[in-house]
């Protein structure tokens, strides 16, 4: 039996209609893409101003926006050691507007100390671009007897539990590297932690306490201005910002243990939007001006001015690094609710 004419005619003009109305819909949302970026972005710090990711987040924002033809503002949203700022990022749109300028403890660690991290590292993100990796120093204030790595060992060793490090708080970086240090080495420091990185470097520097693992970026003018003593740097090799600095790994054979930062987008960001972005940091990282300034700061930089980290690769270095940390918070036992 034949369709009547009227109704055939009366579908065809309904499905015209339709792809009609999507694509005037569509329109903006694809001229937006294509005239990205028309606004500031935001790049979220989810740690506070003054540490390693707020120094190298601010270098960064200025050299892409410049690359992008537009401008970004650094917005710190501190909280539950990074997990507040990733969560924003993770929930924001998906339009390329705010993106999430991390570190490892945050994005690796954080999913395997915290029983409810509120994001899921690997599927609320898209990789952008690794910047680099920086060592953490060990560092004793000046009227700490132990000048060497070997004297501070053997003082260990003599006064069990007695010698005590301060860190950023229960599971962070510089918390691990001391367990690190304590099962690797035989010793037994003891762990103080306090509510972020600044209090527990101002204890330090005022002699309430003598040790702690700091990042380079963050605790470089104080070296050089001789408020703290650097024992060695946590990377597996020296660091050229340091150069008579021991490595740790020099006196505890296989010690390693770096941060890297690096730049993503949430989930869902448009293929042409993501691709600004990634060939915007290309060229950024490639700029000579940039990487003067973050290799001057103590950061060594991914990849090289012509060949950088592709956003693959980062991908599985994040998903490498998750498990790692999974397996060293799980030994060390520390555990955030």
């Amino acid at each position: 039996m034949h369709r009547p004419f009227l109704s055939i005619l009366t579908r065809r003009s309904l499905c015209a209609g339709a792809a009609l109305g999507w694509a005037l819909g569509s329109a903006p949302a694809a001229f937006a893409q294509a005239n990205y970026p028309s606004r500031p972005i935001m790049m979220v710090v989810p740690q506070a101003a003054g540490g390693t990711n707020d120094i190298v987040g601010r270098v960064v924002a200025q050299k892409l926006a410049e690359k992008l033809g537009g401008s970004a503002v650094v917005e710190n949203k501190p909280g539950a050691g990074g997990n507040i700022g990733t969560q924003a990022v993770a929930k924001a749109p998906k339009d390329g507007y705010t993106l999430l300028m991390t570190i490892s403890s945050s994005q690796a660690i954080n999913p395997a100390l915290y029983k409810a991290p509120g994001f899921d590292p690997v599927a609320d993100f898209q990789p952008i671009s690794l910047v680099g990796a920086v060592p953490n120093v060990l560092l004793a204030h000046p009227s700490f007897p132990a000048k060497t790595v070997p004297e501070l060992l053997a003082l260990a060793k003599s006064k069990p539990g007695q010698l005590q490090y301060a860190s950023a708080g229960n599971g962070t970086l510089n918390h691990l590297l001391g367990e690190m240090l304590n099962q690797m080495s035989g010793v037994e420091l003891q762990h103080v932690p306090y509510k972020g990185v600044a209090p527990a470097l101002n204890d330090v520097l005022g002699g309430q306490l003598p040790l702690l693992f700091g990042s380079l970026p963050s605790t470089l003018a104080h070296i050089k201005s001789g408020k703290l003593r650097a024992l060695a740097v946590s990377s597996p090799q020296r660091s050229p910002v340091l150069p008579d600095v021991p490595a740790l790994g020099e006196f505890v054979p296989g010690y390693s243990g770096t941060l890297w930062i690096g730049l993503f987008a949430p989930a869902g960001v448009p293929k042409e939007v993501m691709d600004r972005l990634q060939d915007g940091m290309r060229q950024a990282m490639a700029d000579k001006d940039m990487r003067d300034k973050l290799e001057a700061q103590g950061v060594e930089l991914a990849g090289t001015a012509t060949k950088p980290v592709t956003p693959d690769e980062f991908a599985a270095l994040l998903k490498q690094d998750i498990a790692k940390w999974a397996r060293i918070v799980k030994t060390s036992g520390a555990t955030i609710n």
